[in-house]
């Protein structure tokens, strides 16, 4: 055992993986909305470039953040329940 289950990759085939991105992702799904509704290439580009990098910063704050520690985990909850 000891896989993790947020790797797709160990279930799944790399050509699958890459079908569900080609299908399912949605930054793509918006950009064929976007040229669908005329907005240039090179806009879309630029787009898409701002998306990923929130989306890349975003992992990356999450990654990097300590969990908490456990005896934190109650403190703000019991507040006025006395």
């Amino acid at each position: 055992r000891g896989h993790s289950m947020s790797d797709p990759a160990k279930y799944r085939s790399r050509d699958e993986v890459q079908s569900v991105r080609d299908n399912s992702d949605p930054i793509e799904g918006v950009k064929k909305e976007l040229e669908a509704a005329g907005v240039k290439d090179d806009e879309l580009k630029a787009i898409e470039a701002e998306i990923r990098k929130a989306v890349n910063e975003s992992a990356d704050f999450a990654e990097q953040t300590p969990e908490p520690d456990p005896a934190e985990l109650y403190t703000d909850v019991l507040v006025g329940t006395y």
